[in-house]
């Protein structure tokens, strides 16, 4: 007899986008402002730095929550998260070999490499690519409003 499927926890799922958009809300208020005034307060690096970190443990942790659910779709790592969420249909192919592969890999970079992560880039980051942790939100709004569209069950 086949293992009942676990359902997803909405709740734990909506927390974690509350996160991602509570940093993103942070991080707004360094979008569109000139690098030399971001470079004039250390303070700006540790925040966007702290708000952009937060956001991705938080897409780790959705996906790897959905992924618990789905028999035999355990991560083995982060990098792995991208790939299995595509390959059961949760985030359309292209996003999650490119932008969602792209965050995992930051996301161990600014664990394991923090001290190596230039102020630059933080900013890079923040004028050109927050819009990919929007789209991630909104691929995850489709799974809570209808999780048996994604062969999920909810709480």
């Amino acid at each position: 007899m086949p293992k009942p499927k676990i359902p997803i926890n909405k709740e734990v799922l909506r927390t974690r986008i509350s996160y991602i958009e509570d940093s993103l809300q942070s991080l707004g208020r360094f979008k569109g402002i000139q690098y030399e005034e971001f470079h004039s307060n250390p303070d700006h690096f540790r925040i966007a730095f702290y708000d952009l970190h937060r956001s991705l443990e938080a897409i780790m942790d959705i996906g790897s929550h959905i992924l618990s659910r789905i028999p035999g779709a355990r991560p083995s790592s982060y990098k792995d998260i991208p790939r299995l969420l595509e390959k059961h249909r949760i985030i359309p192919s292209d996003f999650a070999s490119g932008q969602l592969a792209k965050m995992a890999g930051y996301r161990n970079r600014m664990v394991h490499f923090y001290g190596e992560i230039p102020e630059r880039e933080i900013y890079n980051i923040i004028q050109e690519e927050l819009e990919d942790l929007h789209t991630f939100c909104a691929y995850i709004d489709e799974v809570l409003r209808n999780p048996a569209q994604f062969n999920l069950q909810a709480e």
